[in-house]
């Protein structure tokens, strides 16, 4: 998701509502300038292949991999995350919510069930044996990486024997808190350090900003 970093630019955004800037600050890890400068670089996705002030998902595979038309299991499934109300689109509210998750301040109990969330591929509640197996492979394959099945199977079962505590041949959410407490390097690409320095790219953009973040405390 770094190569979003490249989009920024200074093109001023038509504002929505300011009242949305300020219900999305008090909701996520974002200050209120930092929604306005999210909103800057929302327009500039949302009109990078369609100019219809939504994000589509060609628009944004675009931003993550630099080409509308290549496809990775990953991608996908951070769309579809992102996708809250799933239909197809990805709307402005929708991008600074699930993007706030990715933000340094966001609590890392929200870090560890969106990771939850990109295991559980059927939205059951669970990762199954499959699910995980599925997930190693896409792993494996993007990162060009090729090892003997033998080999996967090793490492699926060792995972599942380790994380599944009650032994049900699934993982719920609370053992897969713990599985992250032992190795928290399960989450380490859920925090992206850039998000702190939007409004860095934008220092005229945020001297002019209709909103002061020291009027959202009391929001907080």
């Amino acid at each position: 998701m770094k190569s979003m970093a490249s989009c920024f630019c200074l093109k001023r955004a038509r504002h929505p509502p300011i009242e949305e800037h300020y219900r999305l600050a008090s909701e996520t890890s974002f200050t209120v300038n930092e929604v306005e400068a999210l909103y800057t670089l929302y327009e500039r996705l949302s009109s990078s292949i369609t100019d219809d002030g939504r994000l589509q998902k060609e628009e944004f595979q675009l931003a993550l991999l630099s080409s509308s038309d290549k496809h990775t299991f990953f991608a996908d499934r951070l769309f579809d995350l992102f996708d809250l109300e799933q239909n197809g689109v990805i709307e402005f509210g929708e991008f600074v919510r699930s993007l706030s998750t990715f933000h340094p301040r966001a609590p890392e109990a929200d870090k560890v069930s969106f990771a939850f969330k990109l295991y559980d591929l059927r939205r059951t509640g669970y990762i199954k044996r499959d699910e995980l197996k599925e997930m190693v492979l896409a792993l494996l394959r993007e990162s060009d990486l090729i090892l003997p099945d033998d080999v996967i199977e090793a490492i699926v079962e060792k995972t599942m024997m380790e994380a599944d505590l009650k032994g049900d041949g699934r993982i719920d959410l609370d053992e897969w808190k713990e599985l992250v407490k032992r190795h928290p390097s399960l989450i380490k690409n859920m925090t992206l350090p850039y998000l702190k320095e939007i409004t860095v790219a934008f220092p005229s953009f945020v001297m002019k900003t209709r909103v002061q973040d020291s009027e959202l405390m009391l929001l907080k």
